[in-house]
């Protein structure tokens, strides 16, 4: 078996329009240059084409997808939802929730991103390959079933586990969210289950203002099977695997999933725009390994990384090579060309155990 990477380049297409970075056009708001949303198809294709050039594609099984059904999306968005995000699509494009603005075909390429991603989920959990990475685009992991915010226009894991649940080839799901904005979507459509574990680490007070409490951890039959690790702003390479040894790994053990999906998002690295939490190309090669490790002793091995934010241009492909290098085991690499640079702005080693603390307390308080 192998690694696969499921991408398409239709799914770089996808546009939104009207806003200057975060900002909605309009009265002391000027246009950008370089376009509007941070939320751009560059730091994808860049990712793409470094692969190709180290020669990590080589070591890949490279596939694509067919768009998510309508059947499928249903088993997350209510059918009127997806007909009001068709119509407005089919009229030239629009914007039905925060931040979340698509042109005409966004619907189409969005469940074609939620495609990709229920395909590699399928092929991951029927053992056709060990593990895959999907290069989704537009993200998912903010998207609610009836509200999409945060450039996120469907719920593409929640979509890929419903129809992995669905089909009989998975009981349980985990799902790992690292990207540095709070996985809010997913957290909504799964907060009253107990076959699916959700955990979000992102930076405290960042977005969506208004979710990721440390003590929201589900309700009814899904009462502690959701955690969130609000996490302190500057928190660097050696919190962030603190947190994953500390506290994700042992939830982990303790559901024994049937496959580990990753909400892959980028941008808490060192230089991204929307972030302060100082995570390097390591840290996310780190953790990649250490959940790779973690799925092949409880669920065979199967682990799936989504891509979700992460925007700077320059540095998204160096990270997102130095997972995939290690959920592959390729030897193909990449050197960091910011290593040296960003190592010396971590947090100095007394800031670093007081972020441990913070973590171990946060463990205390909610008794894990």
């Amino acid at each position: 078996m192998s690694t696969g990477f499921f991408w398409d380049e239709r799914t770089f297409w996808h546009a939104g329009g009207n806003y200057a970075f975060t900002l909605p056009l309009g009265g002391l708001v000027q246009p950008l240059a370089a376009g509007g949303l941070p939320e751009s198809p560059e730091t994808k294709r860049r990712l793409r084409n470094l692969m190709e050039v180290t020669g990590l594609t080589r070591d890949l099984d490279m596939r694509s997808a067919d768009p998510a059904s309508f059947e499928e999306l249903l088993r997350v968005h209510p059918e009127h939802y997806l007909t009001k995000f068709k119509e407005t699509s089919d009229a030239g494009g629009g914007e039905l929730g925060h931040h979340a603005p698509f042109a005409q075909g966004g619907y189409e390429i969005a469940a074609l991103s939620a495609g990709l991603c229920t395909a590699a989920v399928r092929a991951v959990a029927d053992g056709t390959l060990e593990n895959a990475y999907s290069l989704s685009r537009p993200p998912g992991h903010h998207c609610e079933p009836d509200t999409p915010m945060g450039f996120c226009l469907l719920a593409n894991i929640a979509i890929a586990i419903e129809a992995a649940r669905a089909e009989g080839r998975i009981l349980r799901a985990a799902v790992v969210d690292w990207d540095v904005h709070h996985g809010n979507g997913t957290e909504a459509v799964f907060y009253d289950r107990d076959d699916v574990l959700t955990i979000s680490l992102h930076q405290e007070g960042n977005y969506p203002l208004t979710t990721g409490g440390l003590h929201d951890r589900g309700r009814g039959a899904g009462k502690g099977f959701n955690l969130n690790l609000p996490l302190p702003a500057g928190l660097g390479h050696e919190g962030y695997l603190h947190a994953i040894d500390s506290i994700v790994i042992p939830q982990l053990e303790a559901f024994a999933p049937d496959i580990i999906i990753v909400a892959c998002g980028y941008d808490a690295a060192c230089s991204d725009p929307l972030s302060s939490m100082l995570a390097t190309s390591e840290t996310y090669r780190q953790m990649t390994l250490r959940l790779k490790d973690a799925a092949r002793r409880l669920c065979g091995g199967k682990l799936v990384l989504v891509h979700e934010g992460g925007y700077s241009e320059v540095y998204v492909p160096f990270c997102g090579h130095a997972a995939i290098e290690a959920l592959s085991g390729s030897d193909a690499h990449a050197p960091d060309p910011m290593a040296k640079s960003f190592t010396s702005r971590q947090p100095n080693p007394r800031l670093t155990a007081f972020h441990k603390k913070m973590i171990d307390d946060m463990s205390k308080e909610l008794e894990l």
